[in-house]
């Protein structure tokens, strides 16, 4: 069989059929071919059309996932891991058929070395479910993008959120993994040492493939200690290229912020309407501070007086648990909120980063655009660490305003590559940004890259069709 080398699907019908029965043997019902579980293993958040696979296997063990792979390995059957279901590029779909491997079955934690601030876990685990389990422990695991991702489907992509100007983003905070190869071979990255100079840095490789070179089974991640004290606040701009300036000189003058979030105006709109919030309609930032309660009554007084320099403010801000609970249980709700500015239209979330002194110049011209389009595209951003996101509202049975999303996307990340930043800051590539990786890699990258993944998957079965177009 000539396998998948060109991103075909399985030569046979028969292939998939053995392999299929094969796997049922081994996991009985947990295997499932029914179209509504098909379905659910598609993509339904963003506007490519859903890709199910053939069939999904819901797996509990790393034995389990390594006798699968050398099954699918045997028949040429593609294998797509499925997490959560979260991400928006087109990274669950099965555009060449094959099996979904849902792994929201490991779901427990295996150890937590408090004095260490590490832990182990299978990659089912959600963020909130982990940080639910340390919560008595004195830690707790900083990376939030937002949604209750599995933590396994967040070292894939590579997420981030809303911490990461201050705790970093998953390569920062992933030490070691168990990786089941194609092949089918298990192997370990690394260990629990906080750094290593033994080799190649296995871990890395693995962090933000996107389950194209293998599926994560264990991970062992750092975590950080609850700070004692958190403040956390709103402060409005009158527009957003002094919200950017304020961003910038906030960072360049060592303010040790935790979060700094942006929400243009139609989004402060929105967030108002559906979480009951009465924010100025202006470009706003949401920020928190951490450390000790005299660190965190300065950093909130150093930043006030900063805003007030760049026309923002006043900066309203408190330690009381539950309002700032609300103010980011409503910014972590912006999508779905964003979706009642226009009904009936699809979300189409994209994301840009740039270095944070060309934040103000890409936001601007970001909304300049919207405007000139006459879009419905909110902006918010965690522009700490030059990270943001726009959510053009699309009617999709409009093939005019169809292309124009499509350009204006496409001249997003050319803007953001161009300012020297990237076309993804924690959306990953999956389908849809594959055509903008030479443009930002350069050719000869790109091609190294691909290497990588046929050393690794010569048969191309993980995951095929995304990161990586295939060379012509």
């Amino acid at each position: 069989m000539s396998g998948l080398k060109q991103g075909g699907r399985a030569d046979s019908g028969a292939c998939l059929g053995a392999a299929l029965s094969t796997i049922g043997e081994l996991v009985g019902d947990r295997l499932s071919r029914a179209e509504a579980v098909r379905l659910q293993h598609a993509s339904q958040l963003t506007w490519m059309a859903s890709q199910p696979p053939d069939a999904v296997a819901f797996v509990e063990t790393t034995d389990e996932v390594a006798a699968i792979m050398r099954i699918c390995a045997h028949h040429r059957i593609p294998v797509i891991p499925f997490g959560a279901g979260t991400s928006f590029e087109g990274h669950v779909n099965a555009p060449y058929g094959g099996l979904s491997i849902d792994l929201s079955r490991m779901h427990s934690i295996l150890s937590v070395n408090a004095e260490d601030m590490d832990c182990t876990i299978q990659p089912g685990v959600t963020r909130l479910a982990l940080n639910e389990h340390l919560r008595d422990t004195g830690l707790f695991f900083p990376i939030d993008p937002g949604a209750d991702a599995s933590l396994g489907g967040m070292a894939a992509t590579r997420a981030s959120g809303t911490n990461a100007v201050r705790y970093g983003t998953m390569k920062d905070n992933v030490l070691a993994m168990t990786v089941v190869l194609p092949s089918g071979e298990t192997v370990s990255t690394g260990s629990r040492a906080r750094k290593s100079s033994a080799g190649y840095d296995l871990t890395r490789v693995f962090v933000g493939s996107e389950g194209t070179l293998g599926i994560i089974t264990e991970m062992v991640l750092r975590l950080a200690p609850i700070p004692e004290a958190i403040v956390g606040g709103i402060c409005p701009f009158p527009d957003v290229r002094s919200a950017c300036d304020a961003v910038i000189a906030t960072i360049q003058s060592a303010i040790p912020v935790a979060r700094i979030e942006f929400l243009d105006e139609l989004t402060v709109h929105a967030v108002n309407a559906h979480s009951g919030l009465d924010l100025a309609e202006t470009p706003l930032l949401l920020l928190e501070f951490h450390g000790t309660a005299a660190s965190v009554a300065e950093q909130s007084q150093r930043f006030g007086e900063l805003a007030e320099a760049f026309g923002g403010g006043p900066f309203i801000w408190s330690e009381k648990p539950e309002e700032r609970s609300r103010l980011w249980k409503a910014r972590h709700e912006a999508y779905w909120a964003c979706l009642a500015l226009r009904p009936g239209a699809r979300p189409i979330p994209t994301d840009v980063c740039v270095p944070i002194s060309r934040l103000a110049d890409c936001v601007e011209a970001t909304k300049s655009e919207i405007a000139d389009l006459g879009l419905v595209a909110p902006v918010v951003g965690h522009v700490g660490d030059g990270n943001f996101h726009v959510q053009p509202l699309v009617d999709m049975d409009n093939p005019d305003e169809i292309e124009t999303v499509r350009g204006f996307v496409a001249r997003l990340a050319e803007r953001a590559i161009t300012m020297g930043g990237t076309c993804s800051g924690e959306h990953g590539i999956g389908q849809e940004k594959r055509r903008y990786l030479e443009r930002e890699h350069g050719r000869a990258a790109l091609s190294l890259m691909r290497s990588i993944k046929a050393a690794i998957d010569p048969h191309n079965l993980m995951n095929p069709g995304k990161m990586l177009e295939p060379e012509e």
